[in-house]
């Protein structure tokens, strides 16, 4: 009866690992996912769209209008925007020429007018390529891989700093090295500098740990989201003053975590 029974929790054990496996297999491929930015005002659009790309296997966020979009882009990292021409406030054309000012993130247009002036305008502001409404998944899609293929992204130039000075601390993204104010160097794995870049380019913004994850470009260490619960810690052993009582990355209950120190680059 023992037998039996120990060989029972032995199977109960070894199912939950088996799941736990398919998990983190699933996490991993979902964070290594291009993610897909809709910048449409009709709602049923972006619906329709969101389902055709995540069922090809792309994550998917959605925005409405172009100030939504901005701060899409501010909190997370995306490899593509598909952008209406005709939006409310800022259209797509503006919004288009300002993203080249600062982004290389490539832009597919979306448009009910398909005559070829509004074509050669749209390419001329900067999109990487241009698709009329009505269009066929098949052909979105197909498109949207065509252009990924064609490179990724480079960081906004906001974003390019080789320093940034917060607290008493300076981080070298050049020789990717954190030093105290003493001068000391303290050194970071992978997983912490990736981290904290992510932090100190996004200061005083509540980062969830899906978007973590996704600015953390699905490093090994974490695919998993509660490994970000583990960063987090290892990197408060490093910068804070108390561990104990965190003053720089600070945890926002049901939202994640935002870093409340000033930051400096250079």
């Amino acid at each position: 009866m023992t037998k039996c029974v120990n060989g029972g929790r032995r199977d109960i054990r070894l199912q939950h690992f088996r799941e736990l496996i398919r998990s983190l297999s699933y996490i991993g491929r979902m964070s290594a996912a291009p993610h897909i930015l809709i910048v449409d005002d009709h709602r049923e659009i972006r619906e329709l769209v969101t389902r055709a790309l995540v069922k090809e296997g792309f994550r998917v966020s959605s925005a409405a209008d172009g100030r939504a979009m901005h701060k899409m882009l501010a909190d997370g990292r995306i490899d593509l925007i598909l952008l209406d021409l005709m939006l409310p406030g800022e259209d797509g054309l503006s919004i288009c020429r300002n993203l080249r000012t600062t982004s290389d993130i490539p832009i597919i247009m979306l448009t009910a007018k398909g005559e070829e002036i509004d074509r050669v305008l749209g390419l001329e502001m900067g999109a990487d390529d241009y698709l009329p409404k009505p269009f066929g998944s098949r052909e979105l899609i197909a498109r949207i891989r065509a252009v990924l293929r064609r490179g990724r992204p480079s960081e906004p130039a906001a974003k390019n700093a080789s320093h940034y000075g917060f607290d008493r601390w300076r981080l070298n993204t050049a020789a990717r090295e954190l030093i105290r104010d003493d001068g000391v160097s303290v050194p970071l794995s992978t997983g912490e500098y990736d981290l904290l870049l992510a932090f100190v380019q996004r200061p005083q913004r509540v980062l969830s740990r899906e978007q973590l994850l996704d600015l953390a470009r699905g490093r090994a260490a974490a695919n998993f989201d509660r490994a970000i619960d583990t960063q987090v810690s290892r990197l408060r052993k490093k910068i804070e003053q108390d561990p104990a009582d965190p003053k720089i990355i600070k945890t926002v209950w049901g939202g994640g975590y935002t870093f409340t120190a000033a930051v400096t680059t250079g």
